[in-house]
């Protein structure tokens, strides 16, 4: 006669175990760790800076279609392609002072930027992981002053252990080193962590790195294809709570794996 579920509270660092059944998989790994990238993940700074450039070109009497801009999206100053300038002046036909432009977007920018809150459910997750002590870190491809500076404005700055950025690596997203770091500075494989992102980029950066990829798209990113590229795809954070989504990264990809393991019923005070 098969066992029924073992009821034992989750702690941190470990898996409740699944149901015993005919064929189980033991799970592929412990989570231990999660690493989030910042622009357009934890703060949609995605939407703000694309509609800044829209409002300018559109001074111009051009438009700057998000299929051209998304090629950018997730990367670092090192590996963008895309010269917003040079497509304006491109558009127009005339050339146009960089400085003037520059400034115009600069504050248009700034002052959007400054009405957004953290994405639904980021918080959340947060104030779970640090519950379950689970390792945070954040993984981007902008400098540590962007990104600790919105982190400090934002009070989200304490709940980190650390975070890597451009200033840290020689090559940032999609290359894998900005993950690769992010999990040695934890102290965990990468095999061991959930890596949060909104681009093509930064998925493929923590794929090529070996973490268990979540794809959360913002209202600009959830145009791109990103759903193939993840293992999984959540519209929003608030759509699946944090030990829900531990149980699937936990769990193997096998087709035929139990699905009853530990719920948010499982883990006090969560």
């Amino acid at each position: 006669m098969a066992e029924g579920p073992i009821d034992r509270p989750f702690k941190a660092g470990t898996l409740r175990p699944t149901t015993f059944l005919l064929g189980y998989t033991k799970p592929k790994m412990l989570i231990r760790a999660l690493v989030f990238d910042f622009d357009g993940t934890i703060l949609d700074t995605e939407t703000p800076e694309f509609q800044a450039w829209q409002e300018v070109y559109a001074e111009f009497g051009a438009s700057l279609p998000l299929p051209i801009w998304a090629e950018s999206i997730g990367r670092g100053h090192d590996t963008v392609t895309f010269d917003p300038y040079s497509y304006l002046e491109a558009q127009t036909g005339q050339r146009i002072d960089y400085q003037t432009v520059r400034m115009r977007k600069r504050e248009r920018f700034t002052t959007l930027i400054l009405q957004e809150k953290p994405r639904a459910g980021v918080v959340a997750y947060l104030e779970q992981a640090r519950d379950l002590g689970l390792g945070l870190a954040v993984a981007s491809s902008s400098d540590r002053a962007w990104v600790e500076g919105h982190l400090k404005r934002l009070n989200l700055l304490s709940y980190f252990a650390l975070t890597r950025c451009s200033d840290d690596v020689t090559r940032t997203k999609p290359s894998p080193d900005l993950y690769l770091s992010a999990c040695e500075g934890l102290g965990v494989a990468p095999g061991e962590a959930v890596a949060f992102e909104d681009s093509l980029n930064g998925l493929r950066a923590a794929k090529a790195a070996g973490l268990y990829s979540v794809a959360t798209p913002n209202a600009i990113t959830k145009f791109l294809p990103l759903e193939p590229e993840a293992d999984l795809f959540l519209p929003s954070l608030a759509d699946l709570s944090l030990p829900d989504l531990l149980n699937r990264a936990t769990l193997p990809a096998s087709s035929d794996r139990p699905t009853t393991g530990f719920s948010p019923s499982s883990v006090a005070s969560v």
